[in-house]
């Protein structure tokens, strides 16, 4: 039997069964991979050697009677995770060499569940890219179009998944990078509650793993079904033991509610920043005409919902700031010089890069203030609402593009031209203010790409856009492997 496309679920229910190994699920993938991925580059750091010890080690695990969650599942990895004796490099050739002596806390979560770690998957350059490239493994291609994009920065995560190479695969997202390549490859990703899965280990080298608590950054589950989804982010959630999680209680509310029928949702299909593509439209319209056919509230306007404009001012305030924060002193004067030149009445994106590059404890203060009446207001609607329904990028994935920044690039978005990180206003929709949100198939392009949309939910309610992702899969379908 072929296993390669089957869920991570169903393998399990095979195990136990004595259907398949762990040794034979792990042997047919890492044939996979050697047979299909010179055309794809998604596993950037193989780790066979491994893989075959750690399958052998299920099998025996099984067959002493143990039975834990992953137990024999195949797994990758994001490249930016520490690995024991792996490389970690971000991307930076000059890490090529940089070699962690000790697992990130998600990678040993996954370990201890039994899961088998066939290797890393590649990323941007930082991880600040919707592109998977970089100087030390290349390109990764999109396994439905060589020619465009898997997305960023869990690209090679989302095209390991979409051609079949392993079941499950930890990725990361602060500016999309769960969602934008699961959408990019027709497959699921989930981008947690901020703080419910600890980020220990996913750190750009040679910083030290520290139990740090990330401003907008989180860790969180890939799959090819919404179930998978639940699976993986169960293992992953919970506190660092280094920290004990004394903030937060990390048993989740159940679903809000287990029938179509009952959820109340919000459809936007258009951001007053940054229009979206036929394509992506009618993937937005799909679900949403699904859930009303099931006889879902559905509503596409709400005097509740935060503004957008404000939320993605701010979320690029805090995103950049952040990123800022970590620039070398030489850079970092740089960016202070140009900002003392700017003029007061510049209100361009650029100025407003400049301004959040050169941010101030203050105004970050100020900023996170008003972050936190944001929060308020998605407490609000979300007394009202279960669930919002949008799009996750303006278009399908795009051609390969590596002579323009991400900043300098332009998007054609149905033959009109636009700044391309104008895009982001729809990952910071969620991130901002740390909300859960799930990406999910919703059919293709007329050119025959993937198309997805995220379901954002509320603040530690991620089992509510999950729950809805699962009754989506049955009444639409979902992943659907490339041809």
């Amino acid at each position: 039997m072929e296993w390669s496309f089957t869920a991570a679920e169903d393998l399990s229910t095979a195990l136990r069964a004595g259907e398949v190994t762990s040794v034979e699920l792990t042997e047919a993938a890492i044939a996979r991979i050697e047979r299909d991925d010179k055309a794809i580059n998604a596993i950037c750091v193989p780790d066979f050697d491994n893989a075959r010890v750690a399958a052998r080690e299920a099998d025996q695990a099984r067959a002493d009677g143990e039975d834990r969650p992953l137990l024999g599942i195949p797994v990758t990895v994001k490249e930016c995770y520490n690995i024991a004796g792996l490389p970690t490099t971000w991307g930076m050739p000059q890490f090529r060499d940089f070699i962690p002596a000790e697992d990130a806390v998600q990678v040993a979560r996954v370990k201890a569940a039994g899961a088998v770690v066939l290797g890393k998957t590649n990323v941007p350059l930082m991880l600040q890219e919707w592109q998977s490239f970089n100087e030390i493994y290349g390109t990764t291609n999109n396994p439905w179009d060589h020619d465009r994009s898997a997305g960023g920065s869990s690209g090679g995560s989302a095209a390991a998944l979409a051609a079949g190479f392993g079941s499950l695969s930890l990725g990361t997202d602060i500016g999309g990078s769960l969602r934008v390549p699961a959408h990019y490859c027709g497959v699921y990703a989930h981008k947690p509650t901020v703080g419910l899965a600890a980020i220990r280990g996913m750190v750009p080298p040679p910083a030290p793993a520290l139990p740090v608590e990330h401003d907008l950054a989180v860790v969180g589950p890939m799959a090819r079904t919404a179930r998978d989804l639940t699976l993986l982010l169960d293992v992953m959630a919970g506190p660092d033991p280094l920290t004990r999680g004394v903030a937060y209680d990390l048993r989740l509310p159940p679903a809000r509610h287990e029938r179509l029928a009952d959820f109340r949702v919000l459809v936007l299909e258009e951001h007053p920043l940054i229009p979206s593509s036929a394509a992506v439209r009618a993937g937005v319209n799909r679900v949403a005409d699904a859930l009303i056919d099931e006889g879902a509230r559905v509503e596409r306007h709400s005097a509740l919902l935060p503004d957008l404009s404000d939320a993605a001012t701010l979320y690029i305030q805090l995103l950049v700031s952040n990123v800022a924060a970590g620039y070398p002193a030489e850079r970092y004067e740089q960016v202070q010089a140009g900002f003392a030149a700017l003029s007061d009445d510049d209100h361009s994106a650029n100025a407003t890069w400049l301004r959040s590059m050169a941010f101030s404890h203050r105004d970050w203060v100020q900023a996170n203030n008003r972050r936190e009446f944001h929060r308020d207001g998605w407490r609000q609607f979300f007394a009202e609402f279960d669930a919002v329904v949008c799009p996750i990028a303006s278009t399908p994935a795009f051609p390969h593009d590596h002579e323009l920044g991400l900043y300098e690039r332009r998007i054609d978005i149905d033959g009109v031209e636009y700044p391309f990180v104008a895009q982001m206003a729809w990952a910071g929709l969620a991130t901002m203010p740390g909300l859960p949100a799930t990406a999910i198939p919703a059919g293709r392009s007329p050119e025959g790409l993937p198309v997805g949309v995220q379901l954002i939910g509320p603040m530690f309610e991620d089992r509510t856009p999950l729950r809805l992702a699962e009754l989506l899969e049955q009444k639409i379908g979902g992943f659907q492997a490339p041809e």
